[in-house]
């Protein structure tokens, strides 16, 4: 099974077949926006994969049109909601994507 290790909170976890970051993220409890509920309608789940792009579905072109609105975006952004993982990654989350709170 593929990990992702969240480097903002140190958590890694395991992803099932076909699940999005966002999919893992949430089910293994750790908190990132997705104030469309996850059908890329907006830019709030995005997240910086630092290591392991490569292992994530490719990016379609409706991702493309609202990662242009997130902030700090980079080149190694995408949306947690439409990136399906393929491998193991590193992966941070944005302060203006982290869902909840932190303690």
């Amino acid at each position: 099974m593929p990990k992702i290790h969240f480097q903002d909170s140190g958590k890694t976890i395991e992803v099932k077949e076909g699940e999005s970051i966002l999919q893992a993220a949430l089910r293994s409890g750790i908190p990132i926006e997705h104030n469309c509920g996850g059908v890329c309608a907006c830019s709030t789940c995005h997240v910086i994969v630092e290591e392991g792009f490569g292992q994530l579905s490719e990016m379609d072109e409706d991702e493309e049109d609202q990662l242009d609105e997130a902030e700090g975006l980079t080149l190694k952004s995408r949306l947690a909601c439409q990136a399906i993982v393929r491998g193991d990654l590193v992966v941070r989350i944005p302060p203006c994507s982290k869902g909840g709170h932190e303690h």
